[in-house]
């Protein structure tokens, strides 16, 4: 098991959970049997990311653009967020972990929508990490929202254009409250951020990995932390600079 340094822990890890869809192939199985498979995974690193000493983990667990999957997989996926939200509910609470989401939650089926907030409501209190959902959630979209509610507030008066800072924007995000990702993870093999926390990943450091998400594991998170822990943070000062801070 690879040695972390815990005073330099990331505070938020985001997590692009790929690829369950290729894993179920590989082993002669239905998608859907994958995303059950990575379901497992959700479960073991969120556990590992609360016992180590993470604050908050934001996992991607289905894109605006999923819709366009075939709606049996669709209504797979749904349901499968229903069992985790029944299974986990008491974990959370056993745990400490404040369960939020983020995305176009209104565009989630009702069912869905109300246990989703039944579950957030009953961990609210809770202060030990928190885990946000990323739910119909597109980075595009949630930048092109913010801007429009804050245009909206500018016309009403609350504020003039001229107090608009980029600390005031990021009120208007999903994520608001929330810090900005430390690390990035995406396993699966692909190099991109695929729509994902566009605005909030301005200074994240990036890992990717081969291993599909369904296989990643402790000691995968824990490697993907190692080598966030070996890198120079400098968000644009030298290294002398930092080495004086």
């Amino acid at each position: 098991m690879k040695e972390i340094d815990p005073a330099k822990l990331p505070k938020h890890i985001a997590i692009i959970m790929d690829d369950n869809g290729r894993w179920a192939e590989n082993h002669t199985m239905g998608r859907i049997l994958g995303h059950r498979k990575g379901a497992e995974s959700v479960r073991i690193i969120t556990t590992t990311c609360r016992r180590i000493g993470i604050r908050c983990l934001t996992l991607y667990a289905f894109s605006v653009e999923n819709w366009i999957r075939p709606k049996e997989e669709v209504r797979a996926l749904m349901n499968l967020l229903l069992q985790y939200l029944e299974d986990e509910t008491r974990e959370m609470m056993d745990h400490d972990i404040r369960l939020t989401a983020i995305g176009d939650l209104d565009s989630l089926e009702t069912h869905v929508l109300g246990k989703l907030n039944d579950t957030i409501h009953q961990t609210a209190d809770n202060q030990g990490m928190i885990l946000n959902l990323a739910l119909s959630y597109g980075g595009r979209d949630e930048i092109a929202s913010a801007a429009k509610r804050l245009a909206n507030d500018a016309v009403a008066g609350k504020f003039a254009l001229t107090d608009v800072t980029k600390e005031l924007f990021s009120e208007y995000l999903y994520t608001t409250g929330i810090p900005d990702p430390d690390l990035l993870i995406r396993t699966g093999g692909e190099y991109r951020v695929s729509n994902f926390l566009l605005y909030q990943m301005a200074y994240t450091e990036f890992y990717f990995t081969d291993i599909l998400w369904p296989d990643f594991r402790e000691t995968d998170l824990l490697t993907a932390i190692a080598e966030y822990q070996r890198r120079e943070r400098r968000f644009g000062m030298t290294s002398e600079q930092i080495s004086r801070r």
